[in-house]
């Protein structure tokens, strides 16, 4: 089991430092870090520009590849990613955003493939059932819809709640109430309030695909031999589904979920810019915008790492569920 997942642990390592140094070539092809300053009045002059993109590292007159290899030298010596085009170290930036992402996906994903897996299973088990159509209709809907547009959706119906109750139940902007006066559970409940909007729209996105996945998947295995074995030997229906169909049905859900953990943080990011919550996806944004290449280079090496994770710990549950892969 150990050689299993340090052997996946390592491919994924490998798929993520490939992933990152491809960022950082596309990057430095597509974006224009010149172009920041060309509309400033008065204009710097080129030379004062060149210096600037130098001390970045992020020249165009300067090769890629040379850049490139700058660029992995000082992060294996110096653990450096560069700064951004604020002079501010791109380590830093990311200390300071790393948390605020990971609290929201972190819940968020929890909570999508616990709803999603027993919904799909109840649909399943319920095929073709009023209960099975209605979330199918409702799960569709949630995927047809943009992230923003359900972030907006939320907010709307946050304030109606709001409104009816004359009292501020929901807070949907930013992670906390600056100022805040009160103790300790004041401020965890002002956290847990901004905080909740944004996990359930995060947690609708992923439960959404989940549970039509897992339904797909528990379907193929309600008419196996194994559960008529398992009713014969005198278990109940709910009892052989539980036991034996639901953990094999689990196995290629494993498989699913890190590879749909790159489209989580993808609404991740657009969720952050609707809650105004100042983490990573926000980073990545703000650096396309601004052609900040470290900025977005060690944006995408944190989801690269975040999918790594998602990836091993896939792996382990697959191994966990299915003692073949061990071998």
């Amino acid at each position: 089991m150990t050689g299993f997942i340090v052997k996946r642990f390592i491919n994924y390592a490998i798929l993520s430092a490939i992933a990152t140094m491809s960022a950082y070539v596309l990057a430095s092809i597509i974006l224009n870090p010149a172009g920041r300053y060309l509309g400033r009045n008065p204009r710097p002059s080129d030379a004062t520009i060149n210096s600037i993109l130098d001390g970045l590292g992020v020249n165009p007159h300067t090769p890629v590849i040379e850049r490139l290899w700058t660029w992995l030298v000082n992060l294996v010596t110096h653990g450096s990613l560069g700064d951004t085009v604020h002079n501010t170290s791109v380590v830093s930036e990311m200390a300071a955003r790393a948390g605020t992402s990971l609290r929201l996906l972190i819940l968020g994903t929890i909570i999508a493939a616990l709803v999603g897996v027993v919904v799909g299973v109840w649909g399943a088990v319920r095929q073709y059932k009023f209960s099975d159509q209605a979330v199918s209709y409702v799960s569709f809907t949630i995927l047809a819809t943009p992230s923003f547009v359900l972030g907006i959706l939320l907010m709307i119906l946050a304030t109606m709640l709001n409104t009816a109750t004359g009292m501020q139940l929901v807070s949907f902007t930013g992670e906390y109430t600056p100022g805040l006066d009160g103790g300790w559970w004041a401020h965890v409940w002002d956290r847990a309030a901004h905080l909740l909007l944004p996990t359930i729209s995060l947690a609708l996105m992923g439960a959404a695909g989940y549970s039509r996945y897992q339904r797909s998947a528990m379907l193929d295995v309600l008419s196996a031999d194994y559960i008529r074995t398992a009713r014969s030997k005198g278990r109940t229906r709910g009892s052989a589904l539980i036991r034996h169909g639901v953990r094999v049905a689990l196995i290629p859900m494993s498989t699913y979920f890190a590879y749909s953990f790159a489209t989580v943080l993808a609404g991740a990011a657009v969720t952050e810019l609707v809650f105004s919550w100042h983490g990573m996806g926000e980073m990545l944004v703000q650096a396309i915008s601004e052609s900040d290449i470290n900025a977005f280079t060690g944006a995408i090496l944190f989801n690269a790492i975040l999918v790594l994770i998602a990836g091993t710990l896939s792996d382990v549950v697959y191994a966990a569920l299915d003692p073949r892969v061990r071998v």
